[in-house]
C-alpha cells in the first residue's frame, strides 16, 4: 500500500476530520496534540488562518507518523503546490477547480473537492476526487446524502458545515464515509484559554460518536 493509499484509509477509519481555523497560529501544536489525545488523527489546517503553511511544516516534521496533516480552504492550484510542499498529505476544498484534484494526484496526495449539487459531486469524483466534501451540509442534510447516494453508490462523501455532536451520526448513518468538524470541536474560546483537555475529550466523544453510528448503519 503506498503513503496516499494509507493516508486515505487511516482518515477514513477515524472518521472524523478536525477543521482548525483559529485567529493565532501559536496554540496549534497543543491543538494538535489535545485532539490525537481524543482520538482524532485526521487535522486540517485551514489557509485562513495566519502562518498556516509554517506549521503545516513544523507539525509534519514534528510528528511525521502519528497524524495525517491536510490543508483546508485552498481555492487555487498555487496554494495547494505550497501546501503540499509544506507536507499536507490531505488537501480541502470549498469549491470545486478541476486544477487542484490534478496536481494533488501529480503529488500522489489526497484530494477532497468541495461540491453541493449531484452534477458537482459527480463531476469530482470523475475527475479523481478521492473524497468529495459536500458543503455546506447543514443546508443539505443528513437526508440529502441518502438521496444522492441511492443512484451513486460509489462516491465517498464528506459532510462538511453545520456538522455538530448531536448530528454527526446521523450523516454516519445516511452514508457519510466521515464528517468534517470546525468550530464545533475545535472552540477558539477553549484554545485562547489553554483548555485542551476540555477539547481532548470532545475529540473523544465525536470519535465515539462516529464509531456508534457506523455500528448501527452495518
Amino acid at each position: 500500500m503506498g503513503r496516499k493509499d494509507e493516508d486515505l484509509r487511516r482518515i477514513e477509519e477515524c472518521g472524523v476530520v478536525a477543521v482548525v481555523r483559529l485567529r493565532d497560529a501559536a496554540p496549534l501544536l497543543q491543538v494538535a496534540e489535545a485532539l490525537q489525545a481524543g482520538g482524532i488523527n485526521a487535522i486540517e489546517f485551514t489557509m485562513t488562518t495566519p502562518g498556516a503553511l509554517d506549521i503545516i511544516a513544523q507539525v509534519t516534521a514534528r510528528y511525521p507518523e502519528k497524524v495525517v496533516w491536510g490543508a483546508g480552504t485552498v481555492l487555487d492550484p498555487e496554494t495547494c503546490r505550497a501546501a503540499i510542499l509544506a507536507g499536507a498529505r490531505f488537501v480541502v476544498s470549498p469549491t470545486l477547480n478541476l486544477e487542484v484534484i490534478r496536481l494533488c494526484h501529480r503529488y500522489s496526495v489526497v484530494c477532497v473537492p468541495g461540491a453541493f449539487t449531484p452534477t458537482e459531486i459527480l463531476t469530482a469524483w470523475e475527475n479523481g476526487a478521492d473524497v468529495v466534501k459536500v458543503f455546506p451540509a447543514t443546508a443539505l442534510g443528513p437526508a440529502y446524502f441518502k438521496d444522492v447516494l441511492a443512484p451513486l453508490p460509489q462516491v465517498k462523501l464528506l459532510p462538511t458545515g453545520g456538522v455538530s455532536l448531536a448530528n454527526c451520526g446521523d450523516f454516519i448513518k445516511a452514508g457519510a464515509v466521515g464528517v468534517a468538524v470546525g468550530s464545533a470541536l475545535v472552540k477558539p474560546d477553549d484554545v485562547e484559554a489553554g483548555r485542551f483537555d476540555v477539547l481532548a475529550e470532545r475529540a473523544s466523544q465525536f470519535a465515539a460518536a462516529v464509531k456508534a453510528a457506523r455500528v448501527l448503519r452495518n
